[in-house]
């Protein structure tokens, strides 16, 4: 039975099964992420149809956030103690479903709960996908894996937007929830077939006389994990600084555009997501480049994502407040590439300095915290200050949550190494392998 020694990095499942495995959680991820942010471009439409307003369709966005708050930590520990590729799949079911419900609503508030239900269904998403990811691949892979799983993000993103404009603009926003939600239904049967590791027993090393002994963890143990990590503290507050800033230009970039450059519908979305889509870039880049770093300094997986943040608020402050026209474009595009390189380093420290068996739980905490700070506060935040001072002005705070991350990751640097050595190392023993 092959297994992974979480220090040498061995193989556990033959490199042809964990690149398949691999292929559907990035798969599943994009989906996850059409689904969520397909609703962005109907908002004209909404707003047409249903006479809402902009506080209305930001809750349309944070709705999905809010369940995701509510269900992600008790799911997080059901995974972390039952299945990764189950949990998974039913979820990923789930939310196809309620994305599909979502287009026979007749008001707002039966759409309302359809979000909701879509976030119920993502909740446990990520935390097992990280999971399963760092039991695929070594330590010294990490962030690279994670940046390019994560380049799922922008790209479900801008493919929701555009897609869903496209689909709205020529068959009416009804079709455009009904379509997206087919693939993903189809890729989360498939994930049943994925090979899963078993799970991780969550016992302690002990010294003893001459010899290391293994304790069952206590509750106590397991909460101590989450809070004696300053590292780890540093790092779900920085991801909730950052998140409140993703999602809300997300959310309101394509009706920015039509207020305030004069884009029809369609070409305004279109933009927006081609700013969201270069992140397809900056993910996998920052992975890259932050995990080369680590090699030379420990700290990086900390200090990359601080001098990133720090550099999206520059780009994201001068665009939005001096520039206008092809000037905006370009600084938004080179934003688009910075803003999410902080996500691959900052993930894996969720994962580095925590017990193996407590892993999904941690980037359950991580999520609890950023979407509880920053995403379902974002689009609603932003969309209450547009009603009362107006779109432009209300983007302005954003790059002042951008540069608070970086100074949390910059402070969180200095814990980090010392948080490492004190995690437990378990080894991961996949199924059937």
């Amino acid at each position: 039975m092959a297994k992974q020694d979480m220090t040498t990095g061995q193989q556990p499942v033959p490199r042809w099964r964990t690149n398949y495995t691999y292929i559907l959680l990035f798969l599943l991820y994009m989906f996850d992420y059409i689904d969520r942010y397909v609703i962005v471009s109907l908002f004209p439409f909404l707003k047409s149809d249903w006479g809402l307003t902009d506080t209305e369709l930001g809750l349309l966005v944070s709705a999905v956030f809010w369940s995701i708050l509510v269900f992600t930590l008790p799911v997080g520990a059901l995974i972390d103690r039952w299945s990764r590729k189950k949990s998974i799949g039913i979820m990923s079911i789930f939310w196809s479903i309620a994305t599909l419900a979502g287009a026979f609503t007749l008001n707002f508030k039966q759409l309302f709960a359809t979000r909701l239900a879509i976030g119920a269904g993502e909740a446990g998403y990520v935390p097992g996908g990280g999971a399963m990811i760092s039991a695929l691949f070594p330590p010294e892979k990490r962030a690279r894996m994670f940046g390019i799983w994560q380049a799922a993000i922008p790209l479900g993103s801008a493919l929701g937007v555009a897609l869903g404009g496209f689909i709205a603009a020529n068959f009416g926003w009804r079709h455009a929830l009904g379509i997206v939600a087919i693939p993903g239904f189809i890729i989360a049967i498939m994930f049943f077939w994925v090979k899963d590791y078993k799970t991780v027993q969550l016992v302690k090393s002990v010294p003893a006389e001459n010899a290391v002994n293994k304790a069952k963890m206590s509750w106590r143990d397991i909460f101590a994990e989450f809070v004696r990590s300053k590292s780890l503290i540093m790092v779900n507050l920085a991801f909730a600084a950052c998140a409140f800033t993703t999602v809300a230009l997300t959310s309101w970039l394509p009706s920015y555009f039509q207020r305030f450059e004069g884009m029809p519908i369609e070409k305004a979305g279109l933009m927006a997501s081609v700013v969201m889509l270069l992140a397809v870039v900056g993910a996998p880049v920052g992975g890259f480049l932050t995990d080369r770093w680590f090699k030379k300094n420990a700290r990086a997986r900390m200090l990359f994502p601080a001098i990133t943040t720090s550099l999206s608020a520059v780009l994201l402050f001068i665009g939005l407040f001096l520039l206008h026209g092809n000037a905006l474009m370009g600084m938004l595009l080179a934003m688009g590439v910075t803003i999410i390189m902080f996500a691959p380093g900052a993930v894996a420290v969720t994962q580095d300095v925590v017990h193996p068996g407590l892993r999904s739980s941690s980037l359950s905490i991580c999520i609890v915290i950023q979407h509880l700070l920053g995403s379902a506060l974002g689009p609603l935040a932003i969309g209450s200050l547009s009603d009362q001072y107006g779109l432009d002005k209300a983007l302005l705070v954003l790059p002042a949550f951008l540069l608070l991350a970086g100074i949390l990751f910059f402070i969180g640097s200095f814990y980090y190494q010392k948080d490492v050595e004190k995690a437990e190392k378990v080894e991961v023993v996949f199924e059937g392998a």
